[in-house]
């Protein structure tokens, strides 16, 4: 019997509600030794006050010592073990903006990026070009040609884009082009097994004419392909947990991988005052509510300590609000960390913050990294925050006799 197969056997049905806030990429690292992180510099008196009768610990998404992407790590959050369940970026952009991919289909989540006069990549993600600059540079890209293959072309938001391959013969086990460096070409496409040779040649092909396509363009003059994936194939929310269950976010990402596990996806929010006002308005509809804030994570990356703390200090402001609906459990957590100093996913844990009438305190004054590694839940796999959750919401029978 497996964790999915436990829940399901051990479902009861209940009024409580279940939010789980999600700040991308929360957990940091000081900018120097002794100092504090950024979730320890950010001003949370409402996060801390929850701290104080909630309880708290660190979730590690994959294993100790391994950076995941967002996939994994949201995966991770939702109960689903991401070494069992493996799902490419590129299928996650292509769900998340309504595309229904099919049984002969493979898509890449795409970054315009910058082209010095060498070849080598000067800016990973085209200066963060604007939506409305980017989007006209994807449907262009719909002008490439390769035989025996139709192609989608799909803007996403800012620098990011989606491309479906649909063909016979189309694996989706291609590694990466970005090298996530700059100063250095991009990667070619290379098929990892004998199946995904020829959606290595067709991603090549595509690239060679996008690059032609983007000639002459200041900052998207070239792209970069990740997260090649067919549709992958998971039970839903409701078969799993009994839960009706609402996905709000700002990215596309998160909405197509939220689709993929059941989730209704709900309203079109641009911020998160919004995302709160439709968690308010379909409170009756659901029973547990997944709110993604993605600026945590962009802020890491960019190494922008101080706007990632205002980003945090953000996040605590909108606390009180979800707190008037008055969740039976709530969750505020990341699906990895982000710390500045390394501009970049790392393999720390998460600092998890749950509060629920039924909980069990810890001495824990303050939500921070530090209070974290002495809160009560300890550093757990972020693949039984799920139980947890349905626990503390009343949700789970006892198991045995």
């Amino acid at each position: 019997m497996d964790l999915h197969d436990l829940t399901r056997s051990l479902h009861v049905r209940n009024e409580s509600k279940i939010v789980m806030l999600v700040a991308d990429g929360l957990g940091g690292l000081p900018l120097e030794p002794g100092g504090k992180t950024e979730l320890e510099t950010a001003k949370t008196p409402n996060l801390d006050r929850l701290a104080q009768t909630g309880v708290l610990g660190s979730s590690i998404p994959v294993v100790p010592g391994i950076s995941p992407g967002s996939g994994p790590g949201h995966l991770a959050l939702f109960g689903y073990d991401p070494l069992k369940f493996q799902i490419g970026r590129g299928a996650l952009e292509a769900t998340g903006i309504g595309i229904e991919l099919g049984p002969r289909d493979v898509a890449a989540r795409g970054n315009f990026c910058t082209l010095a006069s060498d070849g080598t990549i000067s800016d990973r993600r085209a200066g963060r070009i604007p939506t409305e600059e980017s989007g006209p540079l994807a449907i262009r890209l719909r002008d490439a040609r390769i035989d025996g293959v139709e192609l989608t072309v799909e803007p996403v938001k800012e620098h990011r884009f989606v491309v479906v391959f649909r063909g016979e013969g189309l694996g989706g086990d291609v590694d990466d082009t970005d090298p996530q460096a700059t100063g250095v070409p991009p990667l070619a496409p290379r098929a990892r097994d004998s199946q995904s040779q020829r959606t290595a040649q067709v991603a090549a092909e595509f690239v060679r004419q996008a690059e032609e396509l983007l000639q002459g363009e200041a900052k998207a003059n070239g792209l970069t392909l990740r997260g090649f994936s067919p549709r992958p194939d998971l039970a839903s929310y409701e078969e799993v947990y009994g839960l009706r269950a609402a996905a709000i976010a700002v990215y596309p990402m998160y909405k197509g991988l939220a689709r993929l596990v059941g989730m209704e996806i709900v309203g079109q929010p641009q911020t998160l005052d919004e995302q709160i006002g439709l968690m308010r308005e379909s409170w009756n509809s659901h029973d547990f509510f997944f709110l993604h804030f993605k600026y945590t994570d962009s802020t890491g990356e960019d190494g922008n300590f101080d706007e990632k703390v205002r980003r945090i200090e953000e996040l605590d402001a909108a606390i009180p609000t979800i707190l008037d609906l008055q969740p039976t459990v709530l969750i505020v957590t990341g699906d990895h960390s982000t710390p500045s100093a390394l501009k970049s996913h790392s393999w720390h844990p998460v600092p998890t913050l749950l509060h629920a009438a039924h909980c069990r305190p810890d001495p824990c004054r303050e939500f921070s990294e530090t209070e974290c590694l002495r809160g009560g839940l300890g550093q757990f796999e972020a693949k039984y925050l799920m139980s947890l959750a349905l626990a503390n919401a009343g949700r789970l029978g006892k198991f045995g006799a």
